[in-house]
Parts: C-alpha cells; sequence; structure tokens
C-alpha cells in the first residue's frame, strides 16, 4: 500500500511531536511509532529542562559558557547560541500545551542546579519531567485532526534515488529523500510512504550497550537508516554514560537516578562508605557527567567492586520525598529507603552527543530530509552533553525545521515512481534464538571494549568481534522475512560500528571520548571555574 503525506515524521518523542504540532496546520502529517506514543526516550528524563529563566542572577552568557565548557570547547557555538537564546521562548510553547512545571511557594519555577551548571536554572516536574512533557505533547496531538499517527509501524529504510536504480554513494551529491518504507507489525506488510518532507526523530541509541538507561527500543533507527542512505554521521565516539544509574542486576533499561539529586546534595561514596569525588576534581559531585562516570569507574575497578554508592540521608527526609517522589518510590519496592540507606548506584549508556549532522535549520546532507533530537548531531553537544540541555535542543530544533520545511514544502512534488518493497526470495526464520544472541553479543562487545574508558586494543577487538556479526547479520537480512528484530539489530551493529569507528579516528581524549593510548591535557583552572 502506498500512502501520501506533505509530512512524514518518523518517531514520537517530543522532538517529533513538537514537530507535528508546529507543521499540521499547513498540510498532511503522518506519524510513525515502532510501539506506542508513551514509549520514548523523552518519558524516561527525570531531571528536567535548562534554561535561563531567572535574570536576577543568571544569563544567557553563563548558559553558553557552561555549555562550552561541558563540551570540551568542541560545541559549535552557533548552535550553543541557537538553543540557549531560544529556550525561553519554547518553554513558554510547553506551557501552552500544558506541561507543568513546578512552583515555589512564591509563585516563580522551583529551580535547580544540575552538575556542570553555574546557576539554578533546572525547570522541571518533581523527578519525572520527561513523563509530564511527553503525556502533555501525546494529548496535543491525540487531539489535532491533521496528524495521522501510526502506531506499531516501523520505518526500515528512506526513500532515495537508490531506490529509483540510481547508484548513489557518499560522493554523490543532491540525495533526496522521498519518504521510507514502512513496517506494519500487525499485518507483516511493508507500506510506501511518500512524502514532500521527512523528519527523523527516532531518538536514542542506548540498546547498543549491555547496561542503560534508555528504553530498548532505542536502537539508533534513524541514525542506521541515515548512514546506509550515505547521509552524513558526525561525532559518534561521543557516547555520555550517566553516572548514576540503579544498581540492580537483571533491570534492563536500568533505573536512572537523576542528575539532580546530585544538584540537591547527595554525596558519592565508595562501599566503605568514604567520600572519592576529592581526589577526581574539585569540583566534587557536582562535576559534569563524564568526569564523575569515570571517576566512579575508577574507583570501581581499583577496589574490584560493581558499584558505589550515592548518599542523600544527611538531607531533611520529607523535603526528599517532595522533591524526588518517583525514586523514593522505586527504591522502596526494592527495600532502599533512600532517606536513611545508600542508594547502590553504577554508570550505564544514556545518550548520545553524535548523530545525524544537521545546520541551524535542521537540515541533513539528504535534502528533503530533517533530523531532530538525541538522533541528530546540532553541534551543541560538543564532546559532552551539558545536563537538561537535550529536552530543549529538541523544541527548539523542531521550531527551527518545522519553520524552514513550512517555507519549502510546496517546492517539492512526490515521487510517484517508487516501487513497492520487494521480499520475493525470502522466508521466516526458523531460529530466532540467532537474533537475540546477536543482540546480546552487541551488547556486550560494546560495554566491554568501547565503553566509558577505551584503548586502541579494544577498539580493534571490538572490530573484529564486530565485523563477525555485521556479515552473518546481512545475510540473515537479506534471506529472511522482514521483521522489527532483524531490523534492530542490523541498526545496533551499524551503530556500533560508526561509534567505534569514529572514536578509532579520534587520536585523543577529548569530551566523552577517553583512551588510555592519548592521555588527557590538564584542564585549565578558568574552565573548571562554576
Amino acid at each position: 500500500m502506498t500512502r501520501k503525506y506533505d509530512y512524514l515524521i518518523i518517531g514520537s518523542g517530543v522532538a517529533g511531536m513538537s514537530f507535528a504540532l508546529k507543521v499540521a496546520k499547513t498540510g498532511s502529517v503522518a506519524l510513525i511509532c515502532k510501539s506506542t506514543m508513551d514509549e520514548a526516550n523523552t518519558d524516561l528524563a527525570q531531571g528536567g529542562v535548562a534554561s535561563v529563566t531567572n535574570l536576577l542572577v543568571d544569563d544567557f552568557d553563563k548558559h553558553i559558557h557552561d555549555t562550552m565548557v561541558a563540551g570540551d570547547w568542541l560545541s559549535d557555538p552557533a548552535a550553543v547560541e541557537n538553543v540557549v537564546k531560544g529556550a525561553p521562548d519554547q518553554i513558554k510553547q510547553l506551557i501552552e500545551c500544558g506541561v507543568d512545571f513546578d512552583k515555589n511557594d512564591e509563585g516563580t519555577f522551583d529551580l535547580h542546579r544540575e552538575g556542570g551548571h553555574s546557576e539554578f536554572r533546572i525547570l522541571h516536574h518533581a523527578d519525572n519531567t520527561g513523563h509530564e512533557i511527553q503525556q502533555s505533547l501525546v494529548e496535543a496531538v491525540k487531539r489535532h485532526p491533521g496528524i495521522d499517527v501510526y502506531e506499531n509501524h516501523f520505518a526500515i529504510e528512506i526513500l532515495t534515488q537508490h531506490h529509483l536504480g540510481k547508484i548513489v554513494t557518499r560522493r554523490t551529491k543532491d540525495i533526496e529523500c522521498y519518504g521510507a518504507y514502512v513496517l506494519n507489525q500487525a499485518t507483516g506488510k511493508v507500506d510506501t510512504f511518500l512524502s514532500r518532507v521527512t523528519l527523523m526523530a527516532t531518538g536514542g541509541i542506548g540498546s547498543v550497550y549491555h547496561t542503560t538507561t534508555n528504553p530498548l527500543i532505542a536502537t539508533g533507527d534513524g541514525i542506521a537508516m541515515v548512514y546506509r542512505a550515505k547521509g552524513t554521521v558526525k561525532d559518534m565516539e561521543f557516547v555520555q554514560f550517566h553516572p548514576t544509574a540503579l544498581y540492580h542486576p537483571g533491570d534492563r533499561p536500568a533505573f536512572l537516578i537523576t542528575e539532580a539529586m546530585r544538584g540537591y546534595g547527595a554525596v558519592l561514596r565508595n562501599l566503605a562508605g568514604e567520600e572519592f569525588m576529592q581526589k577526581y576534581d574539585p569540583r566534587l559531585s557536582l562535576a559534569p557527567r563524564d568526569v564523575v562516570a569515570r571517576a566512579i569507574d575508577s574507583e570501581m575497578k581499583q577496589r574490584g567492586e560493581d558499584h558505589v554508592f550515592l548518599d542523600v540521608t544527611h538531607k531533611d527526609a520529607e523535603e526528599t520525598k517532595h522533591h524526588f517522589p518517583n525514586i523514593y518510590k522505586h527504591c522502596l519496592e526494592l527495600g532502599i529507603d533512600i532517606t536513611k540507606d545508600y542508594i547502590p548506584v553504577v554508570p550505564a549508556a544514556h545518550y548520545l552527543c553524535g548523530g545525524i549532522k544537521v545546520d541551524l535549520n535542521a537540515c541533513s546532507s539528504i535534502k528533503r530530509l530533517y533530523a531532530v533530537g538525541e538522533c541528530s548531531c546540532t553541534g551543541l553537544h560538543g564532546g559532552n552533553r551539558l545536563a537538561s540541555n537535550s529536552l530543549i535542543e529538541a523544541v527548539v530544533y523542531a521550531e527551527a525545521a518545522a519553520r524552514h520545511a513550512i517555507e519549502h514544502h510546496n517546492h517539492y512534488e512526490w515521487r510517484e515512481d517508487i516501487p513497492e518493497w520487494n521480499d520475493e526470495g525470502t522466508q521466516h526464520p526458523e531460529e530466532m534464538v540467532l537474533i537475540s544472541q546477536s543482540e546480546k553479543e552487541v551488547g556486550e562487545i560494546m560495554s566491554a571494549y568501547v565503553g566509558i574508558v577505551r584503548s586502541n586494543l579494544r577498539l580493534d577487538r571490538a572490530w573484529n568481534r564486530l565485523d563477525i556479526l555485521y556479515e552473518e547479520t546481512e545475510k540473515l537480512f537479506k534471506e529472511s522475512t522482514v521483521s522489527r528484530r532483524i531490523c534492530e539489530l542490523r541498526n545496533i551493529i551499524n551503530v556500533g560500528y560508526l561509534i567505534m569507528r569514529q572514536a578509532m579516528d579520534r587520536k585523543e581524549s577529548r569530551g566523552l571520548h577517553y583512551t588510555v593510548d592519548y592521555p588527557p591535557a590538564p584542564k585549565n583552572a578558568e574552565d573548571l571555574k562554576l
């Protein structure tokens, strides 16, 4: 079946839904969700949204400086300024969509401070800000008559000149996107979605790693699709590991203990109960995530322990429960009273700073294709994301993409000559264990060799192991009737390759990419100043 829309949006987190709501007044919109609208990285974001709000003590220059420092000065200054200065207006728009940010007794925003921030500028809704934003946008999308939502539909490939029989390489100029092949998981049929404009908003890549805070749908689908279509993908080596995921073996994804808890005053301790951050950074527990994650990793390796502790027991119990009700409830269900007990924590793959390279209008290297949210590389994060900058980046760039797409979409025509999906000669794989075992192997390879601390030897070993899985999976994909599982496996292998390849190319320790073969240069004292 062939469907035609002005706008095709692949992904239903804050980025995809924000864009949908902004463009729906100008044309027909299809929103593709590979599971349901409720399941997205956005929904799990606890900490909040960074925006300069308290002008008595904060300003744009401070937020810009904090972002550049956290990004190890690899961030694109234009992208940083774009997001920081665009944030307040997008906060207003989120509130208009129904997002309820917490306020204090004076009626002003109850602002948090998180690692790497020099001021209190994090707007939040208790400790489940992402869920509040996601649900508000879901309701707004459902109410909009111009948006068709396709749940349990999985985008397999974007459509380009390649599907018209033309040879497309990374040197080909003017590659264009005409839509996507999309699997209807209920029927097993692949539909052709034609569009004037396509937006990639598929989120993160956490499931490439064994331990992650991401929902298991975070398999890097959009990045893999664009890479296979010969689009530009950048900065994949910069994978952020959240320092404090709840240590509870067997849980996947791992439950996140928000950065805001360290901003609130929680202290990291080893299993002997000793504070240790003073050995690693003068900012102690409020150092940026890469510093804290490496410190925890080092402490665990030196002591031969599986986790460390986060201690918030010295804070007022009622205040702690008020600020972090969901964390309190979840931990209590596991027998941990965070007002009395230390919280066992461990680093986990959390956020990708790289992705599909885009400009200030969220345009990718492929014409008619935009990318927004975690799957994109805007240049904002550079070598490391500053806490709570991601949600605001998503809505600021959704606004930019919408403005540009609205202006240009009528200049494009649908390509009616795209052939339908051809699965002739394929069959259902008889042994699903081949897929599940390969998924497990990818996670173990990436966590062991391409994790928080890397080396040339580890990356070479990952390359050799992953290459075998790639060959096996491509053969299985060509022989099998298409399914979400085989596509997701193919995507995480592609993404793993990109992380590994770009890590091998960076001959320095910078930001989130830390290698023992290229020790980092000492930090300038000014760069560390809060």
